[in-house]
């Protein structure tokens, strides 16, 4: 049977998150491998991998609240806004830990934020970071993100460490900038970790050499964690054999009104307790959005 699971992968700083995907396709042999979560190539820690049908789930790994460990450095801008740029501004005005916490205020919550240029968003079917190589620099709307938590957790002039709990999407790169013209001296984004992805952390997450020494011993399966992590946050629903098989064939069922659900997405087990499906609901009934297994 083809490997059905996840891998959290402590990235380190070098590879892109495609070199990883195509370093295990290859030390796997499993066709089908993504990501659920880009890293750049400077940036370490948690980065989940999706192994065989668990493809089909990476949007939902990939849409879960993330945590990062970001250390800023101030004084200078960079045209990708990390430290990998090209340097575009440099100020040598004084800075004090009390000016940087007085702005972390204005990033909480709601924001609107604008994507860096060296990004892989798309605008009129051009992928930005196509564009910036190119020379061109366009403008680019600002998207709703969402930072949960923003918090200062070291001062190193001209270095801030900065813990951010932030919503899919959020740069953590913009913030980097936006910081640093907030308090008038530029910044841009020294390093960066992963901490946390939904339910994967980089405490429980498998070094990459050591996976790669499981690769080759072909023990790399004691690192596949269960595909319904993916929507660990989404409610179970235990299906009774006759509800399986209506979702197996596209058919509604109702549902459990004795039960509170929180949102419209549910994981739903057969009777054998095997994660089966992704169910939707649509007003007292739950439609099959996504069956995973025949």
């Amino acid at each position: 049977m083809e490997a059905f699971g996840l891998l959290n992968i402590d990235k380190p700083a070098g590879p892109t998150s495609h070199d990883i995907v195509a370093a295990v396709r290859r030390g796997t042999r499993v066709k089908k491998v993504g990501h659920a979560g880009t890293l750049d190539p400077m940036a370490t820690g948690v980065l989940v991998v999706c192994v065989g049908a668990a493809t089909r789930l990476s949007q939902y790994a990939m849409g879960s609240r993330k945590t990062y460990v970001a250390r800023v450095r101030f004084g200078i801008e960079t045209d990708t806004y990390d430290a990998g740029g090209t340097v575009t501004a440099q100020s040598d005005a004084p800075l004090e830990r009390e000016a940087v916490e007085g702005a972390l205020g204005a990033f909480r919550g709601e924001i609107e934020q604008v994507p860096p240029m060296y990004s892989a968003i798309k605008q009129d079917g051009h992928k930005l970071y196509d564009l910036a190589r190119a020379g061109h620099e366009v403008e680019r709307s600002a998207r709703p993100v969402t930072v949960y938590r923003l918090e200062m957790a070291g001062w190193e002039p001209p270095f801030a460490t900065l813990r951010v709990e932030c919503s899919a999407g959020t740069y953590i790169r913009s913030l980097a900038y936006d910081l640093g013209r907030a308090v008038g001296t530029g910044a841009h984004l020294a390093a960066l970790e992963r901490a946390a992805s939904g339910p994967f952390t980089v405490e429980d997450a498998v070094a990459w050499d050591d996976f790669q020494a499981a690769m080759a011993s072909d023990t790399w399966r004691d690192y596949l964690l269960p595909p319904d992590m993916a929507l660990a946050e989404h409610p179970r629903v235990d299906l009774t054999a006759a509800e399986a098989e209506d979702i197996r064939h596209g058919r509604l069922i109702p549902v459990d009104e004795a039960r509170e659900f929180a949102g419209d997405l549910a994981r739903a087990y057969d009777p054998a307790g095997r994660f089966f499906a992704i169910l939707e609901r649509r007003g007292i009934r739950w439609k099959p959005r996504k069956v995973l297994l025949p």
